[in-house]
């Protein structure tokens, strides 16, 4: 009796709902299939009552169950899309499909075939469960609506709570306890209120579902929720199967270990948050499109401001902080001892309590490699083991975001970061993971940055050297002049033409001095020549008789065609100088050295031939050490650069210094000139 008046009363007040529900002017196949499900609800009560039906058998109550939940669940498929305009389209759509194949199978399985009731029972709590999934989803993704859908989603949450309890329990005891079904009736019509300020409130049924992380780690863990207490069910079943007086004693402890194993696994911080990464890696897209932010990254990096230090490091500082959409940064740079602050974006001065807890945090990132949050410091200090920080200078930090730069294994500095408009960004595992790229990347860059510094430095310091040596050739030749003068000068003074020679030798020693001058000041290795156009000839034979005549054997001069060239007449004698003293001093006072000088009209060129029949070379000498620079087989009296500079002139002009060498037969230097 008391079962008929509460299905009996449900039935009616379902009744009632129905009537309204056609009076009410809101448009959508949503609405229908409510009328559709508070019908097959209405109907599914007065079914129990059994002064109108007779005894109710459980075959009968198994598929009145089913049937009602197959309707139901038609109309949350209805409610997860807004664009339906027909029954039709909601079948037809594959998440329709799987969320109607559970209860078309306990609905029509057991006609076909005969099923246990405790398997039927088993299908029931499953059917619970997936509506439970569905109504979580259904409100997490309904956005703006949620506080319209609220009262939908506890009254359905509610009525199929109690359903999944009342099967679960039947599962695992193999029978329906008597109390549910007695009560069941009152529960939906005390739930129903709910429905019918659900109606009132919801103004658009469809709601637009997506899969976002929250929705699918909360699924997840009703899910897993849901799994556990099935598994939990079968045991029971299993100990009431084979417990004999014992088995409601031990299915009592089983459902309180249960329950307390599954709130521990839900409430527990740590299980979720693995739960989440997992979700969160392996199904979703990454939080960052990494493609764009990297583009980004790039492009203000390689920002044309950066050509010079300060640059870099306001460079390297704007890509970190664009990476994560931060405001306000500073760059330090550790000098051993403490930290140069080398860039500042919208952040004031940095403060001493600062600059200590940087220092705290430089053997824990050197050991660890971590990034470190403050605040997540602040609230959760146990999430950084071994890291001891100065509470009352914490209070002091303006930064949230400490991220170490690292020189391979050391640490080169680090950035400090702040959000000020925008929200402070949680270091999950992909933030952290994204900042130790990005950190990584800049890192490189300012590396390369200060390598290429110092290149530079050693650069410009071993231009000045090479210098150096040139300007030490070319004193050198300048003292053989002076000394050639000198050692001239007691046997001819009194000949006036000594004396106009003498001044004119004097005359191009200061020209050459002054020049020397010019290159260390200017720390320029070559100078533009003048060029002009001249006998090769005449310029050799004035080098002859005004620089060549202190060795023996002189040199001879042979032309046999010769036309104009365009050279620098100073370097060219400083070249011709070079390769004829090298050619005396090779050869013995009874050898030879010839210059030969021909004309090649076809191919437009002037050639120099410098021959001796001296020591000679071989050829690894010619290959490995004539031509390179600062070594020299005349120890303390040569430089060891006078072929090289020959080699790199004649380059230079577009010409070409070759060597034919035999030891023992002597050298021909060929210098090919091309004409004007």
């Amino acid at each position: 009796m008391i079962s008929d008046i509460g299905y009996g009363l449900n039935a009616a007040g379902y009744f009632v709902l129905l009537l309204l529900l056609f009076t009410v002017r809101k448009s959508g196949l949503a609405k229908h299939l409510l009328v559709l499900a508070t019908m097959a609800t209405m109907v599914w009560s007065l079914s129990f009552v059994t002064q109108l039906t007779g005894p109710i058998s459980v075959k009968q109550l198994l598929i009145a169950d089913s049937l009602k939940q197959l309707v139901w669940l038609l109309f949350i498929a209805g409610c997860l899309q807004d664009n339906f305009d027909n029954l039709w389209q909601v079948l037809r759509r594959p998440a329709t499909i799987a969320i109607l194949t559970p209860p078309a199978l306990a609905l029509v399985a057991p006609l076909i075939t005969v099923i246990p009731h405790t398997w039927q029972f088993l299908f029931l709590t499953v059917l619970s469960l997936e509506v439970l999934i569905l109504l979580e989803v259904l409100y997490r993704q309904s956005g703006e609506n949620q506080w319209a859908f609220k009262p939908l989603v506890l009254y359905l949450g509610a009525i199929h709570l109690f359903e999944f309890v009342m099967y679960a329990n039947a599962t695992m005891v193999t029978q329906i306890e008597l109390i549910y079904l007695v009560s069941r009736g009152y529960i939906y019509l005390l739930m129903m209120p709910l429905l019918i300020v659900a109606i009132r409130r919801i103004k658009h049924w469809g709601v637009d579902i997506f899969i976002s992380r929250e929705v699918v780690l909360h699924s997840s863990l009703l899910l897993v929720a849901g799994i556990y207490l099935l598994v939990m069910a079968l045991a029971g079943y299993v100990v009431n199967f084979i417990g004999g007086n014992w088995s409601s004693t031990i299915q009592t402890v089983l459902v309180v270990l249960s329950m307390a194993l599954l709130i521990t696994l839900v409430i527990s911080n740590s299980i979720r948050t693995r739960i989440k990464v997992f979700i969160t890696k392996h199904f979703f897209a990454n939080q960052f499109d990494y493609r764009v932010e990297w583009v980004k990254l790039t492009q203000a990096l390689s920002s044309t401001d950066g050509s010079t230090a300060p640059d870099v490091y306001g460079n390297a500082l704007h890509g970190l902080l664009g990476a994560i959409n931060y405001e306000n940064g500073l760059l330090l740079k550790s000098n051993g001892i403490d930290f140069d602050v080398v860039a500042n974006e919208n952040f004031d001065k940095l403060l001493p309590e600062e600059a200590d807890i940087v220092k705290q945090l430089m053997p824990f990132c050197q050991q660890t490699n971590w990034l470190v949050d403050i605040d997540e410091y602040a609230s959760k200090p146990f999430e950084y083991n071994g890291l001891q920080l100065d509470r009352e200078r914490l209070k002091a930090c303006r930064f949230q975001l400490a991220l170490p730069l690292f020189n391979r294994e050391k640490i080169w500095g680090f950035a400090l970061l702040k959000a000020k408009e925008s929200e402070a960004l949680a270091l999950n595992w992909e933030v952290r993971d994204y900042l130790n790229a990005v950190t990584e990347q800049v890192g490189t860059y300012l590396l390369h940055h200060e390598a290429a510094n110092a290149v530079a430095e050693n650069a410009q310091f071993a231009a000045f050297n090479r210098m150096s040596a040139f300007v030490l050739h070319d004193l050198k030749n300048v003292m053989a002049q002076i000394d050639l003068i000198l050692c001239n000068a007691e046997q001819h003074k009194h000949n006036p033409e000594f004396i106009e020679d003498t001044f004119e030798t004097l005359h191009y020693t200061k020209a050459r001095m002054d020049k020397m001058l010019r290159q260390l000041t200017e720390k320029k290795v070559d100078e533009t020549g003048v060029f002009s156009a001249h006998k090769l000839s005449d310029l050799i034979n004035r080098l002859m008789d005004s620089r060549c005549q202190s060795l023996q054997p002189l040199p001879t001069i042979e032309v046999e065609s010769e036309e104009n060239v365009v050279v620098d007449p100073e370097k060219f004698s400083n070249v011709m100088y070079h390769l004829v003293s090298n050619a005396q001093q090779a050869t013995s006072s009874e050898g030879f050295v010839r210059i030969t000088l021909e004309c090649d009209p076809a191919s437009q060129q002037q050639i120099v031939r410098i021959e001796d029949n001296g020591c000679g070379m071989d050829e690894a000498f010619i290959e490995q050490r004539l031509f390179k620079p600062f070594d020299t087989t005349k120890g303390n009296a040569g430089m060891g650069i006078g072929a090289y500079d020959a080699r790199n002139y004649m380059q230079s002009i577009g010409g070409k210094l070759s060597v034919d060498s035999e030891v023992g037969k002597g050298s021909c230097f060929t210098l090919v000139f091309p004409l004007d």
